[in-house]
Order: structure tokens, then sequence, then C-alpha cells
């Protein structure tokens, strides 16, 4: 893989808050950091090219999970500032592209229904059984702990009921309101419309919602490789060369070369 310029590790280091002096502690900054950058990862570490609240609160560039997580102060921290933003719901929190758990700032959140929401008119054909009951019981309580969700769906198969909420989450119709630990450990589910109505409600075609994306993606890398917007959002080369292009066009970026791009600071 093509090393990057230290000039560009530089200016990650500032966004994705990789120094000890940006390093986050409360769910504040996390909620800050999702707004700066649009989009990034919950805890996973620097092998994921995508700025990740386990790494901003490291503060470093090569952090790497430690294989006894439990007693990590890093990953405890990670993991209670997850929780708090969840249930502080100023940022969208859920699993999307490729079924990781991630942060949203609420302006994009149209732009990702426009690229994997589904539309309700296509929920039948679209959607699993399982998925489908799921969403009916929701939008008639709008709130659910799992185990109640799952007895109320009529679902016997814990695996079956997972695979269903990754689905809805990944398409946007379901996100986990609140984690709750004691007395057993459980999420609370809501309809992904309770807590951004606004922002669902907001239509994107799907070409100006990719386009978004590679913007935001450029501005919170700096300079990106052949093939990087596509692995980090999960669509295919043309598609994001082609939003790449775009953005090229617009002075927002320059082509280094064959698949490379770099953000003009000066148009930023």
């Amino acid at each position: 893989m093509k090393s990057l310029p230290e000039e560009v590790e530089l200016y990650r280091d500032r966004k994705w808050r990789r120094e000890e002096v940006l390093k986050i502690e409360t769910a504040v900054q996390v909620e800050q950091m999702v707004e700066d950058v649009g989009f990034c990862l919950g805890l996973t570490d620097s092998r994921t090219n995508l700025p990740s609240v386990y790494v901003a609160v490291c503060g470093r560039r090569d952090v790497h999970a430690p294989r006894n997580v439990q007693k990590d102060p890093e990953t405890s921290l990670a993991w209670i500032l997850k929780d708090e933003v969840m249930r502080r719901g100023n940022v969208f929190y859920s699993k999307l592209v490729k079924g990781r758990s991630m942060f949203v700032a609420p302006r994009l959140i149209p732009h990702f229904n426009a690229i994997w929401g589904i539309p309700k008119k296509d929920e039948t054909e679209r959607l699993s059984p399982t998925a489908r009951r799921i969403l009916k019981v929701l939008r008639k309580e709008w709130e659910m702990a799992s185990a109640d969700l799952r007895s109320e769906a009529g679902i016997e198969d814990r695996k079956e009921m997972t695979k269903a909420l990754d689905q809805l989450q990944m398409c946007l119709k379901v996100v986990p309101q609140e984690v709750v630990y004691e007395p057993k450990f459980t999420y609370i589910w809501t309809l992904a419309e309770a807590r951004f109505p606004k922002e669902l409600a907001k239509r994107a075609t799907r070409d100006d919602a990719v386009a978004e994306l590679a913007r935001t993606y450029l501005a919170m890398c700096g300079t990106t490789l052949c093939g990087d917007l596509s692995r980090a959002i999960g669509l295919p080369r043309w598609e994001t060369g082609r939003a790449n292009h775009q953005l090229v066009d617009e002075g927002f970026a320059e082509r280094l070369e064959r698949g490379v791009y770099r953000l003009i600071l000066t148009k930023h």
C-alpha cells in the first residue's frame, strides 16, 4: 500500500484528534469531532483508515486495541463515551456502512439515507420478514428493549433477531437509543425517524449524496489514494471516481495522479 506524505499524516493528526493535546475525554468533544469530520467509526483502531472515537480517546497515531480490552482504560473510556453520545442523541449512531458502528453528523443523514435508505413503499420487497415484524412493533411502541422487542415481534432465534436489527440499522430505519447494563445488559431500540425526523424527511439524489460524502471524506483526510473512498464507504470505484472528478471540476480538489486527490485548502 502506498504510504502517505508526512504532511498528510500531520493534517490527519489534527482532524482525527491523533495528538495528545487534542485527545477526547468527554461526550461533547465526541460530538464536536463528529460535526467536524462528518462521520467516523466507534471503537476501531488505526488499522481502519477512518477516524474513530477510540483513536481520538488515545490521542496518538498508531493505536492498536489491546488483547484484554476489559482492563484497558482507553478502551473503557471510549465505551463510556460511545454510550453517552448514543443516549444524548445529538449525532446519529448505529451500524451503517459495511455493518460497522458509526457516528454521523446530522447534516449528512439525508445523504446516507439517499444511498442506503429504503423507501417505505419498497420495504416489503427489500426487508426480511423478521425485520418487517420488528419495524411494525416499533412503529406502534416507538421504543423497546431487545428482549421485549423479540417477544413482541414473535422472534424465537436470537441470531435472526440480531441479523434483522443489523439490516434495519444499515438502512437507517432503527437505531439504538440507549444501552442498559443493570439488572442485565440490553439495548433500547427506537425508530431513526423518531430521533432525526427533519433530517430523514429531507431528500437528496444519489449522485449528490455520493458527491457530498466524497467531499466530506477528502476534507477529513486531506489527500486520498486510489480506492480509498470506495473502501471507506463501500461503493463501487466508478461511482466514487465520478464523485472525485466532480470535486476537481468544482475546484475543491486537485488530481495529483490517477486515483489520487488532494484537498485545495484555499477552497475549504
